[in-house]
């Protein structure tokens, strides 16, 4: 390990990486969005996905030009189709985690794509987007020492969704904010919206994050056709178009590969290192969320990283020389094997595990 790297563990001085995993490139040459598709995936990975706002702004900032363009979400037609999201980032929405109220979601009416927490209860219920209810925003640095600001003003869904992220951060979202003492204390005599929708929209490259972003005036959506969104390049706002017309488009090149091979750890480093660059290190969250999308399609429950053990030291680092600013462990890493390492749960909570380096798993290398 470099001495600079030992130096910096040794004062505590650490600071988070604002890298990113990907990279988007503009093309100005107009093509329907599946011919976008295809050449996105041929000469870099895909058309471009968004995870955030701060994303949305990488995008916009990318390129002069203001015209509309495609990026890599289009519709499924068919109300089968529908799949839950939390609006905030990052929060996953999962079948064993939810709180329906009994013989919810109902769907009525075939419209009912939005979902607020019931008054006096816990429970929720989906009711048609366009509905008005106060509503609750969630703020990932407190202001006036709250995370959890109820709202009054009763508004449609979309546009308080657009009200929490203008002035705090998102609508409130997933169960541990939901079972917050303080957030309960405040909704209990109120009918509130909460940051859980579906929709029939998916990700070229097959990720599930959920971020979107559009402008509601431009926007259709269609049961029987397909439609793909249109960043508006101005703005950051997104609609929709029909998929044969022409555009220019985003494509985005990743820069970490899941290898869907068994190998011990030190193996693995190994091939990352001849073939590509380093094992992956996470040093932020967005990071964690990016790479946890590739763990997914492991055929192993775990996968490698870059991250690990050494005893004359006593401490945990990543063989990028990257500082351990941010983790993920299931449970603090403690540890007197001298041959450890960590590897991701391919599903749950995407958590990091100490393992014995012997075991063989996938991997995840950095390009």
């Amino acid at each position: 390990m470099q001495w600079s790297l030992f130096l910096l563990i040794l004062m505590g001085q650490c600071s988070f990486f604002t890298c990113r995993l990907y990279e988007y490139h503009f093309i100005e040459d107009e093509k329907t969005w599946e011919e976008a598709q295809a050449y996105c995936r041929e000469e870099y990975t895909d058309l471009a996905t968004v995870y955030d706002m701060t994303d949305m702004e990488r995008l916009r900032d990318s390129t002069d030009e203001k015209h509309n363009a495609w990026i890599g979400l289009y519709n499924i037609p068919g109300q089968e189709n529908k799949e839950w999201h939390w609006s905030l980032p990052g929060v996953e929405y999962s079948e064993t985690e939810t709180a329906w109220d009994k013989k919810e979601p109902n769907d009525v009416g075939k419209n009912e794509n939005c979902a607020l927490k019931k008054e006096n209860s816990d429970k929720w219920n989906d009711v048609p987007c366009t509905n008005k209810y106060m509503f609750i925003c969630y703020n990932e640095i407190k202001q006036s020492g709250k995370k959890f600001h109820l709202i009054n003003n009763k508004l449609s869904w979309p546009k308080a969704q657009n009200y929490c992220r203008e002035h705090h951060t998102d609508l409130v979202s997933g169960l541990n904010q939901l079972n917050d003492t303080d957030l309960k204390n405040e909704t209990q005599s109120h009918n509130v919206w909460i940051g859980l929708f579906r929709d029939t929209w998916r990700w070229s490259d097959g990720s599930h994050f959920s971020f979107r972003n559009w402008d509601l005036e431009l926007f259709q959506d269609d049961d029987k056709k397909k439609f793909a969104i249109t960043m508006l390049n101005g703005t950051g706002k997104w609609g929709s178009d029909d998929c044969n017309n022409k555009k220019p488009f985003f494509c985005y090149e990743d820069e970490v590969i899941l290898i869907q091979e068994n190998k011990t750890w030190e193996e693995a480093l190994n091939y990352c290192t001849e073939n590509y660059r380093d094992l992956v290190s996470i040093t932020n969250p967005h990071q964690q969320r990016w790479v946890q999308e590739r763990a997914k399609s492991a055929s192993t429950p775990f996968v490698w990283l870059g991250l690990r053990y050494t005893c004359s030291l006593d401490l945990w680092f990543w063989v990028s020389d990257e500082l351990v600013c941010y983790d993920n462990w299931n449970s603090p890493a403690t540890t007197d094997n001298c041959y450890s390492a960590a590897a991701m749960d391919k599903g749950g909570q995407h958590e990091w595990f100490e393992k014995a380096d012997t075991e063989k798993f996938n991997f995840i290398c950095a390009l």
